[in-house]
């Protein structure tokens, strides 16, 4: 459910701002089709509730072939993967776009190769979403998504940083988790077997104490949600679109931690 308390800042920011310059150009570095998508639909559906009818702000997306992500993370090359998103970066930096994020978990294994050679700021996926738990009262967060994102320290040390306990999916559940994602989400192919696979993983996670579960990938909340999970879900596709409306309404000095 879209956060209440979030609507009514923005829209009284914006009703304040009559007469102002415009919500900046969010530049979204899109990764696989269906989370980009997710993330984009997102900013302009719950732009028009803030804006007014039809309202949201400029929007440009930029993406490479996706095989060439997986390329990159098959060899563990993430200088390769930060030389993709630069890439979509500068192209949507030349066509006006004020700030960027990227609505993929797992490609945020290169930030820091992307950070400093960017020529606009970005949001983080992975601190949104940590910043959101925090918010919430969560404290031991399960985590799903690629093995590639499963295996890597970007929720960890993120959610460390805050105080927050992370619990990764089991090896058995990691690899039936990424072949979900790789073989039918990114496909657009919503499976049974595949929902019933990622409760199945939830579920474990809330016996180990989780209070939340973390969809760690961007295509994971179209068949997964507070409807029909044993935890309470982080939706990190959404939060960041959110996060983004947030940038372009109040401007750069926004965040995720609101």
């Amino acid at each position: 459910m879209r956060s209440a308390s979030l609507r009514s800042t923005l829209v009284v920011a914006h009703e304040g701002r009559r007469g102002m310059p415009k919500p900046l150009h969010i530049g979204i570095v899109a990764c696989s089709a269906e989370g980009a998508a997710l993330c984009y639909r997102t900013v302009c559906a719950e732009g028009a509730d803030l804006l007014g009818a039809h309202a949201h702000p400029e929007v440009s997306m930029h993406s490479s072939s996706l095989a060439d992500y997986v390329d990159c993370l098959d060899r563990g090359d993430l200088q390769g993967v930060a030389e993709l998103m630069l890439r979509s970066a500068a192209k949507l930096a030349a066509i006006g776009a004020d700030f960027l994020v990227c609505p993929d978990n797992t490609v945020h294994q290169a930030f820091r190769y992307v950070e400093p050679h960017s020529p606009r700021p970005w949001l983080h996926i992975a601190e949104i979403v940590a910043a959101e738990a925090r918010r919430r009262g969560y404290r031991r967060l399960g985590l799903s998504g690629t093995r590639w994102l499963v295996d890597s320290a970007v929720y960890p040390e993120m959610l460390a940083a805050r105080g927050l306990d992370c619990i990764l999916p089991t090896a058995s559940e990691r690899d039936e988790i990424h072949r979900i994602i790789m073989d039918e989400l990114v496909r657009g192919v919503f499976e049974p077997d595949g929902v019933a696979s990622i409760q199945a993983a939830i579920e474990r996670m809330k016996r180990q104490g989780c209070d939340a579960v973390i969809l760690g990938c961007t295509e994971i909340p179209l068949i997964i949600d507070d409807s029909n999970a044993a935890l309470p879900t982080l939706d990190s596709t959404r939060l960041l679109a959110r996060a983004a409306l947030r940038r372009a309404v109040l401007g750069a000095g926004a965040d995720g931690e609101g």
